[in-house]
């Protein structure tokens, strides 16, 4: 059954998804940045909760605050109003429970050091060398790149040097994983790949997992929730549910009515910042 547009602004676990306790609350929050003498709003009134478990694709046209969304999660964007909680503490700064993804990888590893320690990286004295082993040992196993902890970055391709800052993040144990276009810059059967392990991270973890995308159907197959930002300043003008199995196929799932019927909602509301 499709579901219909919320009210703009909102984002809210729908009552059929299998995800957990509350992990961000985000209540009434404004953000206006500085741009040159005066302020300008970016996102207005954004009421969001997010469930422990969940992965929330986050889509909308260019300028409209996504990523100024996903900083504001982050902690590195303060909001001009409203009250951001995580795990029902607010959000006052960065912290190791929402790590962030970003989409370049290339600038985001440090090429002189192997792939181990820039995965150890966070880690580094806060505990013992064996410890910091053990963790960077598990984070590599979970994200396919067992035996390539003395390689460096640049010898891998760019699928591998993705996978390489995600167990980066992982490696911290966060509750949440914010990850901006973190496919963007591959092609697309290394990005297909790319899709398929991270549901296989998610599944190992049971991570929760917030991301932006400008693919519909990157969107789509990744997603338990897509939410579409429109507007200027943006609003969350809408939020289907997906309802698609799992273990995800890249070729049975893109072929199922649900998945096409979602794909064409959000590709309306993209054109129009409504269901026509």
């Amino acid at each position: 059954m499709r579901k219909g547009p919320v009210a703009p602004g909102r984002l809210t676990a729908s009552d059929d998804t299998a995800a957990g306790s509350v992990v961000f609350e985000l209540r009434d929050v404004d953000v206006a940045l500085p741009v040159g003498s005066h302020d300008r709003d970016i996102l207005h009134h954004i009421d969001a909760t997010v469930r422990s478990g969940e992965i929330v694709g986050i889509i909308g046209p260019s300028g409209t605050g996504k990523t100024t969304l996903l900083r504001v999660l982050s902690g590195l964007v303060r909001p001009t109003s409203g009250t951001v909680l995580l795990g029902g503490e607010p959000v006052t700064g960065p912290s190791r429970d929402a790590v962030t993804v970003f989409q370049d990888y290339a600038t985001a590893l440090l090429p002189w050091r192997t792939v181990a320690r820039n995965v150890g990286l966070p880690l580094e004295g806060r505990m013992s060398k064996a410890q910091q082993r053990d963790r960077v040992h598990e984070a590599l196993r979970i994200v396919g790149l067992t035996g390539h902890d003395r390689e460096y970055p640049w010898r891998l391709s760019g699928g591998m040097q993705q996978r390489v800052q995600i167990a980066r993040a992982l490696v911290v144990e966060p509750h949440v994983l914010l990850m901006d276009e973190p496919f963007g810059a591959l092609d697309a059967i290394t990005k297909g790949s790319l899709h398929d392990q991270l549901m296989q991270v998610q599944a190992a973890t049971g991570q929760t997992i917030i991301f932006i995308t400008h693919d519909v159907d990157e969107a789509v197959y990744l997603s338990d929730r897509v939410v579409v930002i429109h507007g200027s300043p943006g609003s969350i003008v809408h939020d289907v549910t997906t309802q698609l199995p799992r273990p995800r196929d890249q070729i049975a799932t893109r072929d199922l009515p649900r998945f096409h019927q979602v794909r064409h909602e959000l590709a309306e509301v993209l054109r129009y910042g409504r269901l026509a």
